[in-house]
């Protein structure tokens, strides 16, 4: 069974137990980066399907589970388990994020895990789903990751989790549960693992939403390592990311997961390096200043509750180290191959015109590569209180902070030297700034 097109219900189910608040809560965080993305236009299709797979294995909580395989495939892939939002899917994942487009670039299979529960949140909070094999949501996902190590000959290796909000919690407890199977994480707007736990049958905790619990390093760490006890391998890096301004999971939440992970891997929390990879992205580093830190963390200036986005999709794969993956096993250096900037260079040029709370933006994007651009991504971030909303020339994913524009049409495709036009409307708070952080398909713009 094959899906390509993200769905919603048109009214989210009703919240159980009198959670209202926290469901309504849930709901603005997961569906307005979907809604936006139904609204003013889906991504591109690409040639490979993403299938549904209905018998994978143990299953205690009745996810759903979705299969990315991309024509481009690795023989021995490495896996991404990318787990989405409250109120949404693994197919509306799939669609909303360029994790399937970065599979398609370098090679690795994506699992869209789907929770089918009243809101459609992972239980990321029960006392069997902080334990190692004690039911519940990580349990199914485990299933799923040796599913597709058994069928399509995976590198179990090279295993790794990405998650968004629910999904970033997720990527959390994943970590903790299972050391021994994912390499590495990268959370989103997520919390550390173990502070949305709850004993009474409920899903939410509104204390750790709110950021309003707080331990020590030690006390974060001793969470994860009670989750499989006795545990003494190596355990998986670490990459958080959170915006400043995130109503729905404060950004307490981000300093707290840095003091959990510094501890379990054993880091100072004095950061060994701190700098601006972009701008709007303040970036420090634990227990090594390179590319392959334990822990790496991304705070965002003036975003919500709305990643990832923006070329983040991009970041978390070189995190991974599956950014110099060719496809084929090829030479990542080889002139236009996936891992060669050169193969997707290109060149942005901004105007915008603004007035009182709106503005317009004008948009050039010129190919300064070898190759023609067929069916391109370019990702951007508005400045903080500006919303997206009409576009023309292309059709656009996101509606604040992170966007991303396809071309349409006649806009489609660029010849090597050769550029297109288009353009948006926008309303703001105050900020008429242009937007920043363009990436082409996951290599940065100049």
């Amino acid at each position: 069974m094959t899906t390509r097109a993200a769905s919603l219900p048109a009214t989210p189910p009703p919240p159980r137990r009198g959670r209202l608040r926290s469901a309504l809560l849930a709901l603005v965080g997961g569906v307005l980066p979907v809604l936006a993305l139904l609204l003013v236009g889906a991504p591109p299709a690409t040639a490979a399907t993403l299938t549904e797979i209905t018998d994978f294995g143990e299953n205690p909580s009745g996810l759903d589970m979705h299969l990315y395989v991309p024509d481009t495939v690795q023989d021995e892939p490495a896996v991404l388990v990318a787990v989405h939002y409250c109120t949404g899917s693994g197919p509306a994942f799939h669609a909303g994020t360029e994790f399937a487009q970065l599979a398609d670039q370098h090679g690795f299979v994506v699992i869209y895990p789907s929770a089918t529960r009243a809101g459609q949140c992972f239980d990321v909070s029960s006392p069997q789903a902080l334990r190692r094999d004690g039911g519940s949501d990580p349990v199914s996902i485990r299933s799923m990751v040796r599913y597709v190590e058994e069928r399509h000959g995976a590198d179990p290796d090279r295993i790794f989790v990405t998650g968004a909000s629910s999904g970033g919690m997720m990527t959390n407890v994943l970590l903790g549960n299972y050391p021994d199977v994912f390499r590495a994480g990268a959370a989103f707007m997520g919390v550390p693992f173990g502070c949305f736990a709850t004993t009474d049958g409920s899903e939410w905790n509104s204390a750790c939403a709110n950021g309003q619990i707080s331990r020590t390093p030690q006390e974060w760490g001793e969470l994860v390592r009670a989750a499989h006890p006795g545990y003494a391998g190596e355990r998986p890096r670490m990459q958080l990311w959170h915006g400043t301004e995130d109503d729905i999971l404060s950004y307490a939440n981000f300093g707290e997961a840095i003091k959990q992970w510094t501890d379990v891997l054993g880091v100072s929390q004095t950061p060994a390096l701190s700098d601006s990879p972009r701008p709007g992205w303040d970036r420090t580093r634990y227990g090594d200043a390179g590319e392959t830190a334990p822990v790496e963390a991304i705070s965002l200036p003036g975003v919500g509750h709305s990643l990832p986005g923006g070329g983040m999709a991009a970041e978390a794969i070189r995190f991974f180290g599956l950014a110099d993956e060719t496809p084929g096993g090829g030479d990542p250096g080889d002139p236009g191959g996936p891992g060669d900037p050169g193969g997707t260079a290109c060149a942005v040029t901004v105007t915008t015109n603004a007035w009182n709370n709106g503005l317009t933006g004008d948009i050039t994007l010129v190919n300064t590569g070898e190759e023609t651009l067929d069916g391109w991504r370019l990702a951007f971030t508005l400045p903080a209180g500006q919303t997206l909303t009409a576009g023309w020339n292309a059709e656009f994913t996101g509606s604040q902070g992170a966007i991303t524009a396809a071309g349409v049409g006649h806009t489609s495709v660029i010849a090597p030297g050769a550029g297109v036009s288009f353009g948006y409307q926008a309303s703001h708070t105050g900020d008429d700034g242009q937007p920043t952080a363009f990436s082409l398909d996951g290599v940065a713009c100049s």
